[in-house]
């Protein structure tokens, strides 16, 4: 019994602990949802991050390797590539036919664009709960893991509903609404640049970029031309 209850009491700590900033990612989402991005595609995406998390993090609980933490910080590139990819398309989001269609299929859904970025973001903003998860899932027994896994996979739904309600609060809906498909690109982008220095993956990312930049000085040089000639 007092296992059980300490399992409870572990699960529900540790993915408050680790997901509260979530709740501010998936608000903006359902801010955003529209004909072409539906409510569907964050909880699918959500779940779908969220069970790669916790297959990352079982390695704890198998004793496999540990995944370097500025290798993992890598994923921040995952919603600095979403924001972008917002604010080059906005005009094409906000515009939309309205012949536009029938509800697509729960597998369309499932393997939509729309859920993978929700995905990347969710995996991505997440990464740093790996390092919490792994010593928690390998100091538990199959049955400890087994409740703690049942709430935190009953949590993302709790979460996922939670965000939905909050925006439609009149209060919150009317600030966040009319400004979040300016907003959430930004938010993205500060999210994943903030992933990216925290894990010391910007050394991994200044390397390969100094790679490139002496290997283009080298094809440069062997091709004749200085690297001023290029324009």
């Amino acid at each position: 019994m007092n296992e059980l209850v300490t399992a409870i009491t572990t699960g529900l700590a540790a993915f408050t602990a680790t997901n509260i900033d979530d709740l501010v990612i998936l608000t903006l989402f359902f801010s955003q949802v529209n004909k072409t991005f539906r409510s569907r595609h964050i909880y699918i995406g959500q779940y779908l991050g969220f069970t790669a998390l916790v297959l990352a993090s079982m390695t704890g609980f198998f004793g496999g390797l540990v995944v370097p933490s500025n290798w993992i910080g890598l994923l921040g590139l995952m919603p600095i590539a979403t924001g972008l990819s917002r604010l080059l398309n906005k005009e094409s989001d906000c515009v939309e036919s309205e012949t536009v269609v029938a509800e697509k299929s729960a597998i369309a859904s499932f393997i939509s664009p729309q859920t993978y970025s929700v995905a990347a973001v969710t995996v991505a903003n997440g990464s740093d709960n790996i390092g919490i998860y792994m010593p928690l899932f390998a100091n538990s027994t199959w049955e400890s893991l087994l409740i703690i896994l049942g709430i935190f996979f009953s949590l993302v739904g709790v979460w996922c509903y939670a965000a939905y309600t909050l925006t439609r609060l009149p209060a919150i809906n009317q600030v966040i609404t009319p400004h979040s498909s300016t907003v959430v690109p930004f938010v993205l982008i500060a999210l994943g640049a903030f992933i990216v220095w925290e894990s010391g993956a910007s050394i991994l990312i200044t390397l390969v970029a100094s790679c490139l930049y002496l290997t283009w000085l080298i094809l440069a040089k062997n091709s004749g031309q200085s690297p001023e000639m290029e324009n």
